[in-house]
């Protein structure tokens, strides 16, 4: 049975505490997820953002460099985050546009947690028909291979030194699914949520208006089907 949409007060003390979200680019996860991040800070949560690239193939401006695009990226990400509430944003600094499920890639994610040890890890939904962005694909498939590496005693057995040990996620969010079978009603973080999508100027600009206009319609749309006014779906895994 689908997962009814949680309001505010029924996210309890008891809830796993930490949480890592995943994404391919800055501003993935306030496309993303970020009514659910507020929401979650808001009652508690520990949550921190790993940013696989940094964005430096998002412009289309010729006199803009790619270093400079990505140093300003990863600020609007920092302030967005700091707005919603999360604690510490990563920047693992892949070639934007250009990012692959390498292993490398993998041991990184699963170094990240062993160490930090997420109690939920949200990221996107790898397996989405028709998802196009290369970018996004690998994303996710990194993150879900990192999440079964990290738990496992002989996959990158260097990275166990000291009191450093295998770390079991107990729960992943897929956003940006097609089948979504958790919702969490965010209708009290809507305007949180577009404020942190301001925040990346370089990628909304002056467009900000009808965007907010789009991801208001959609968050309603998503939320007549889990029954409340505004919500974001996810595909939930349980280990």
């Amino acid at each position: 049975m689908p997962t009814s949409p949680k309001a505010p007060d029924e996210v309890t003390s008891d809830v796993p505490e930490r949480v890592m979200v995943i994404g391919a680019h800055p501003d993935d996860p306030e496309f993303g997820c970020a009514g659910t991040v507020m929401k979650w800070s808001q009652a508690g949560r520990r949550i921190q953002y790993v940013l696989l690239t940094s964005g430096d193939k998002g412009s289309h401006d010729p006199d803009l460099r790619p270093g400079q695009l990505a140093a300003q990226r990863e600020e609007e990400q920092r302030a967005a985050a700091t707005d919603l509430g999360v604690e510490r944003v990563i920047f693992l600094r892949h070639p934007d546009g250009l990012l692959q499920n390498t292993l490398e890639l993998r041991r990184q994610l699963a170094d990240l947690i062993r160490h930090d040890k997420p109690h939920i890890v949200m990221t996107i939904d790898p397996w989405r028909h028709y998802q196009l962005h290369p970018d996004h694909r690998a994303a996710g498939q990194a993150a879900l291979d990192a999440i079964y590496a990290a738990r496992e005693w002989y996959i990158f057995p260097e990275q166990l030194v000291g009191d450093v040990e295998p770390w079991r996620v107990k729960e992943v969010y897929l956003f940006w699914t097609g089948e979504p079978d958790y919702w969490e009603d965010i209708t009290c973080c809507m305007e949180a949520r577009i404020s942190a999508l301001t925040r990346h100027a370089s990628q909304v600009g002056l467009r900000m208006e009808k965007l907010s206009e789009r991801v208001y319609e959609r968050a309603r749309e998503v939320g007549e089907k889990a029954g409340c006014d505004c919500a974001e779906g996810f595909k939930r895994l349980v280990f």
